[in-house]
């Protein structure tokens, strides 16, 4: 489990580099033709993490609920992240990582309601939810990078 870790461990570093330097104007910024924007993605990982591998294994997610409302899937920014957030979803990026690091070493995870994915995989465990985010989060890193290049930066 620890190389998944690793994984996650890069490709957050990868998005905390993608984003850092941005005002907070261009992370706010959506383009036409796009549904969200460069922060949102950022906090949509975070968030995506802690539902897939928290609440799906009917633990309490460790980010609050307002957040988990405005990065969940099929959520769209309905207004701009302050720097106050911003600040905040850059350290729960790392933040995150060490919560699932000690909570899988101290094994709280030891149910995990099955689910299927719109990507057309069913999570069955937690190792599954683990797995599959770092998926996921390569798909948004991806999105980030295409965001800045269609935004020019």
């Amino acid at each position: 489990m620890q190389n998944h870790i690793d994984i996650l461990k890069a490709t957050r570093a990868n998005i905390l580099k993608q984003i850092d330097g941005i005002s907070l104007e261009q992370l706010n910024l959506i383009p036409e033709g796009y549904n969200n924007n460069l922060i949102w993605n950022a906090g949509h990982v975070v968030v995506t993490q802690q539902l897939l591998c928290y609440a799906m294994s009917g633990l309490e997610a460790k980010v609050p609920r307002d957040i988990i409302a405005i990065y969940r899937k099929g959520a769209k920014p309905e207004k701009a992240a302050t720097q106050e957030q911003v600040n905040q979803i850059k350290a729960w990026l790392t933040e995150s990582i060490d919560w699932l690091e000690v909570d899988l070493a101290t094994g709280i995870f030891k149910t995990y309601k099955t689910y299927p994915t719109s990507y057309g995989y069913t999570l069955n465990s937690i190792e599954d939810a683990v797995n599959f985010n770092n998926i996921h989060e390569g798909m948004h890193l991806g999105y980030i990078i295409a965001l800045k290049k269609h935004l020019g930066l």
